[in-house]
This record gives structure tokens, C-alpha cells and sequence, in this order.
């Protein structure tokens, strides 16, 4: 019985087809959405970029290592330029860090706490590493950094510009600005071969980045590169890689080039403001003193620091901030930042060719190298 009633319906499918142009199951599927390229790329590190951690013992390493979520640091300001980053719409956030996989779990709850979305989370795999006896490899960092971050370009349109943040403890400023010049077509396979022979990077790893150098359409994408200055490294350390690294000492000082950038709004930096006063302790006095850096190293123009003071007026002035006094303390601030005056300035460190084979002997961390020099921190 159950036969012939299958049969039937077999019969009358026959004889009463699904016309042209009819449903069909194809036109019953919801269409796959495809996602549009990001506008900008925000490429992060993690340890002494976006959390204060110390590693430069043993005991540190493990203290680190061993720390819950809800005890670890963030770097003042970090998290709250972050937010205004994902909230400006068409950014791609991504972090890299020489932190162990094992450490994800953690790390991401972190951020979680921070209020921080992510697109990428790219951790080392060191446990793999040293399992299969590559101990240079554990603590060398282009052969890891360089492949990963030529990885993530892969598949984006040659117009897709980018922003990278590091620090000052290792080679983050050489790794980014070698990352923008192969992109850029600036650095030939021959140089960047000799680069990675001489950094120390395993035979495979050294393949794979000039493997993925080559197969990436040549383009200007990384914009800006930001140092922070965890380890209070002079600042002219870094003129050998142009205008477009610039070391900060704090990330109010990042949010307000990223606002001559246009990459941030006035209200945007406010906030970053806000958070490092309110939840770090900073000082009216602090940040004015950290925007006269600026513009004394040349890293800001004087009109930009007047736009900003400009939008600083009772009337202008949004709700914004947890403190119950914040207008009369961005009035106060932006009657500062007027005060300021004529700041002399250096002169920019000039746009020459980088010598990364110079660059790489200097700024690449040493075994039993000692750092003299440090440079006094901004009050």
C-alpha cells in the first residue's frame, strides 16, 4: 500500500511539473551573504603594546604566564582607542603575539573584560616548537611576525590601508616597517633572503615569507606604524624608518595623530582622554604634556592640537565620560592646550631608503645586550 502511494506521487510530479521560472529549492535558500573588504586594518601586539606584562626573568615569564584574566593590565588607553577603532566602522582588528597558544583562553577573556572585538587572534606556536627542537625559534621573532602578518595581508584589495601598533621591547618597529616596504615593492627577494638569513629564521619559515611576499599585488597599505615606548627608548632611536613609524609614550598621544590621520574623530580621542584619566590616574597637566611632545618632536601639527582645542567649548562639548565633572575638565584641558603657544619642533626624520641589513643589527634584541639607552619619562 505504502508502494502504490509512493508511486502515485511519483506519477503526479510527472504530469504537473514545476513550470520556468517557478520555486525551485535553489530559490528557497537565503543567498550567501558576502562580506565587503575592510576599510582599514588595525594589526596589534599584545605583551607591553596592549597589556602591561613584564618578561624579562624567568619568575616574570611564569608570574605571566600563570595570571588570570581579571589580573592582567592593560596599558592605559589602549582598550578605549580600540573600542573607537571597531566603532568607526570597516575596521579589521587584528592581534599577533608571541604569547604561547596556550595562553588564548585567557587572553581572549581578557579583551572580552576590556570590551575589546577582534577579528584575528594569532598566537606562537611554541610548545610545537619546542617539541620539535626548534629552540631558536621560541624567542626569534621576524621569522614568526613577518610570515604571519604577510599571511593576514593575503586576500585583501591593494587599496586596503593598514595601521600597526608594537612596542619597543623587540623588533616591532623593524617588523612592521620591512612588512609595509615588501608590499610596497620596496624590498627585493635578494634583500629580504639576506633579512631573514641574518635574523636567525629557520630555513621553512624564511621560504613561506618570501613565498607569500611575491604572491601579494604591490601597494602602499601600511599608513602608519605606532611604538610604544614601554621601555622608554629615545624616540630618535627610530628616525632610521621615517615619519610613518611614530614612537608614543602613551596612547593619547597615538589617538591624537590618528586624528590629524582622519582616522579618528575629535569625540573619539576625547574618550581615550577620559578612560586614561578616570580609570589610570592621568593628569590634566600629563596629557598637555604629552600633546607638547608631539608637537616638539614634529610628529603633530600645531593646527591639529587648535582643532581639537576648538571643539573643546561648553556648547561643543558632548556628553561623554563616567566622571561627573568631565565638561569642566575638557574645558580645562582645551584652556591648556591654547596656552600652549609656539612650540619649537625638530625637524622630521627624513624619507631616505631604510638600511635594513643596519637596522637589523641595531634594533634586533642580543643575548647579553645592554640597554643604555633609555630615555626619562614624560611627566
Amino acid at each position: 500500500m505504502a508502494r502504490d502511494e509512493k508511486d502515485r506521487r511519483k506519477d503526479k510530479d510527472r504530469r504537473y511539473p514545476v513550470p520556468p521560472g517557478g520555486p525551485s529549492l535553489l530559490a528557497a535558500q537565503p543567498p550567501k551573504t558576502v562580506t565587503p573588504p575592510p576599510r582599514h586594518v588595525y594589526r596589534w601586539d599584545l605583551d607591553k603594546t596592549y597589556l602591561k606584562t613584564e618578561f624579562d626573568t624567568l619568575k616574570q615569564l611564569v608570574r605571566s604566564a600563570l595570571e588570570g584574566a581579571e589580573a592582567k593590565q592593560s596599558v592605559p588607553g589602549a582598550s578605549a582607542l580600540l573600542r573607537e577603532l571597531r566603532a568607526g566602522g570597516g575596521a579589521r582588528i587584528c592581534f599577533i603575539s608571541g604569547s604561547p597558544r596556550q595562553m588564548r583562553r585567557v587572553l581572549t577573556k581578557k579583551l572580552k573584560l576590556d570590551g575589546v572585538e577582534f577579528d584575528e587572534f594569532i598566537l606562537k606556536p611554541n610548545l610545537r616548537n619546542m617539541l620539535t627542537g626548534r629552540f631558536r625559534a621560541m624567542r626569534e621573532q621576524v621569522g614568526y611576525k613577518l610570515p604571519a602578518l604577510l599571511a593576514g595581508r593575503a586576500g585583501l584589495p591593494p587599496e586596503t590601508r593598514e595601521t600597526c601598533f608594537g612596542d619597543d621591547a623587540e623588533a616591532d618597529g623593524f617588523i612592521y616597517s620591512l612588512y609595509g616596504d615588501i608590499i610596497a615593492g620596496r624590498v627585493k627577494r635578494r634583500l629580504l633572503e639576506e633579512i631573514l638569513e641574518r635574523a636567525g629564521t629557520y630555513e621553512d619559515d624564511a621560504q613561506r615569507a618570501v613565498t607569500l611576499a611575491e604572491a601579494l599585488p604591490t601597494g602602499e597599505a601600511v599608513s602608519r606604524i605606532f611604538i610604544h615606548l614601554d621601555r622608554r627608548s629615545p624616540t630618535a632611536r627610530f628616525d632610521r624608518y621615517g615619519a610613518r613609524l611614530v614612537p608614543v609614550f602613551n596612547y593619547f598621544q597615538a589617538a591624537m595623530v590618528m586624528f590629524e590621520d582622519a582616522q579618528l574623530s575629535s569625540p573619539a580621542v576625547v574618550r581615550v582622554a577620559l578612560e586614561m584619566v578616570d580609570r589610570y590616574g592621568y593628569t590634566i597637566d600629563a596629557l598637555r604634556n604629552s600633546l607638547q611632545d608631539l608637537l616638539r618632536r614634529g610628529r603633530l601639527r600645531r593646527s591639529t592640537a587648535r582643532t581639537l582645542a576648538e571643539e573643546l567649548t561648553d556648547e561643543k562639548i558632548p556628553s561623554l565620560g563616567a566622571l561627573p565633572s568631565a565638561r569642566e575638565l575638557l574645558i580645562s584641558f582645551a584652556a591648556r592646550v591654547r596656552q600652549l603657544g609656539d612650540v619649537p619642533s625638530l625637524a622630521m626624520p627624513l624619507e631616505a631608503p631604510i638600511d635594513y641589513l643596519a637596522a637589523l643589527e641595531a634594533d634586533l634584541p642580543r643575548k647579553g645586550k645592554k640597554r643604555t639607552d633609555i630615555a626619562p619619562p614624560l611627566t
